[in-house]
C-alpha cells in the first residue's frame, strides 16, 4: 500500500508546485471586479482534465485513472474534479479544484466556516438519515457513519468505531450505506444491509460485523450466496433478504443514502460525522481524539 500512498503524495505535490508557479502580477484593474462564477459553461472539459492527468502520470505505466465527475464546487469560481486513481496496490478517490482561469489547480479540503460551522450539515443529517441506529433518539450527540461493506478501511475502522460508540452511551449512532463505484459487490452488499436493517436492527449490526469479518472471501460471483448465509446467521431469513435486495425500491433506498452522503461532501469511506463535524480520514489510532470530539459536541450542543 506504501507505493499507492506515494502515488497520491506525488500527485498532491505536483499540483501544489503547479499552483506556486504564478505569472507576474498584473496591474490592478480600475474598474469594479466581477465575481468569479463556476457553472457548466466554464467547467474544464473532460479532454483537458484527461490531458492534465496524462502529464501528471503518463511516465508511470502502471497508473490508470478514471474521471468520476467535473462539477461546480461550493465556492464560486472553482470547479471540482473527482478522479479515481489506480495502480497495482489499489484504488483511491481524490479531488482537486480548477480556477476559473483554467490555468491553475489547487488541492485541499473545503471546510465550513462561521460561528457554528457544522450546524448546516448537522441539520441536513438530522432530516435525512434513514439507516439503522442505536442509542437514544434525543441524544445530545449523533454520530453518523457512511460506510461501504467492501471497503478494507471500513473493516479496519469497525472495531474502533464500535469502541467509540460503546464509550458514549448517551450518543446516537446511525449507519448509512455509501457503496463506492470502484467496488464490484459493494452495491449488492448495501442492498442486503438495507433489507436486513429494515427487518431487524439487532440483526443488522450482526450482519455488518460478519460481512466485514469475511470480506476477503466475498466476490462479485459469490456475493448473493455469501450474504444470504450471513443474513441467516444474523437471525433473519436469508432467502427473504435476498428477494428484498433484488427489488427496485431497495436500490432506491440505497441511492437515497448515497445522495445524502454526496450532499454533505462524502467522497470516501468510512466518513463519520459528529454532530455535523466531518471526519473524512478516520484513523483508528486517534481514538482519544474522537472521544474528545464527542465529549466536546455534547457540551456545546
Amino acid at each position: 500500500m506504501r507505493g499507492f500512498v506515494n502515488l497520491i503524495c506525488i500527485f498532491l505535490l505536483s499540483l501544489s508546485v503547479a499552483g506556486a508557479q504564478q505569472t507576474a502580477a498584473k496591474p490592478a484593474s480600475t474598474g469594479a471586479a466581477k465575481p468569479a462564477t463556476s457553472s457548466a459553461d466554464n467547467l474544464p472539459s473532460e479532454a483537458t482534465v484527461d490531458a492534465f492527468l496524462h502529464q501528471q502520470f503518463g511516465y508511470q505505466p502502471d497508473v490508470t485513472w478514471k474521471i468520476a465527475s467535473i462539477k461546480p464546487s461550493q465556492i464560486p469560481g472553482l470547479s471540482e474534479v473527482d478522479v479515481v486513481l489506480a495502480n497495482p496496490q489499489g484504488q483511491q478517490m481524490t479531488k482537486f479544484y480548477v480556477g476559473a482561469d483554467g490555468k491553475h489547480a489547487l488541492v485541499g479540503e473545503i471546510i465550513p466556516f462561521g460561528a457554528r460551522p457544522f450546524e448546516p450539515v448537522k441539520k441536513t443529517l438530522e432530516k435525512g438519515v434513514s439507516g439503522p441506529s442505536r442509542g437514544p433518539k434525543e441524544a445530545p450527540v449523533t454520530i453518523v457513519e457512511f460506510g461501504d461493506l467492501q471497503c478494507p478501511a471500513c473493516k479496519q475502522a469497525q472495531q474502533p468505531i464500535e469502541q467509540l460508540v460503546a464509550a458514549e452511551p448517551n450518543a446516537r449512532f446511525v449507519f448509512q450505506n455509501f457503496p463506492l463505484e470502484m467496488h464490484n459487490w459493494a452495491m449488492k452488499g448495501a442492498e442486503y444491509a438495507d433489507c436486513v436493517g429494515r427487518a431487524s436492527t439487532d440483526a443488522f449490526w450482526k450482519f455488518v460485523s460478519k460481512t466485514y469479518e469475511t470480506q476477503a472471501d466475498i466476490t462479485a460471483e459469490n456475493v448473493d450466496e455469501k450474504l444470504t448465509a450471513i443474513a441467516d446467521g444474523a437471525g433473519v431469513k436469508g432467502s427473504d433478504i435476498a428477494a428484498c435486495a433484488a427489488k427496485p425500491e431497495t436500490k432506491a433506498h440505497v441511492d437515497a443514502s448515497i445522495a445524502l452522503g454526496k450532499s454533505v461532501e462524502v467522497g470516501s469511506t468510512p466518513t463519520l460525522f459528529i454532530n455535523g463535524r466531518r471526519i473524512s480520514s478516520f484513523d483508528p489510532r486517534l481514538a482519544d481524539v474522537y472521544k474528545g470530539l464527542v465529549d466536546f459536541a455534547a457540551k456545546n450542543n
